[in-house]
């Protein structure tokens, strides 16, 4: 695991992302200490099945009526 400081990473962002996107992990360090790291994204490998869902929920007939009058103030 590579550390680097902070005014390296903002000088070499563009390289360290390169090699984080390779997927190696970089500490981000300010005084020795570290702050954060740099991390690849974990892509999902699932495939989304459309419709796995169906039937759950619902819309009610009168969803786009209008409100009551009494609501009206609340909205002006």
């Amino acid at each position: 695991m590579l550390t680097v400081n902070t005014h390296e990473a903002k000088t070499q962002l563009s390289r360290l992302l390169a090699r984080v996107k390779s997927g190696e992990e970089i500490v981000i360090a300010k005084s020795g200490k570290a702050v954060a790291k740099l991390v690849p994204i974990k892509r999902s490998t699932v495939k989304r099945k459309p419709g796995i869902d169906q039937g759950k929920a619902w819309i009610a007939d009168d969803f786009d009526a209008p409100l009551p009058e009494e609501l009206h103030t609340y909205f002006e």
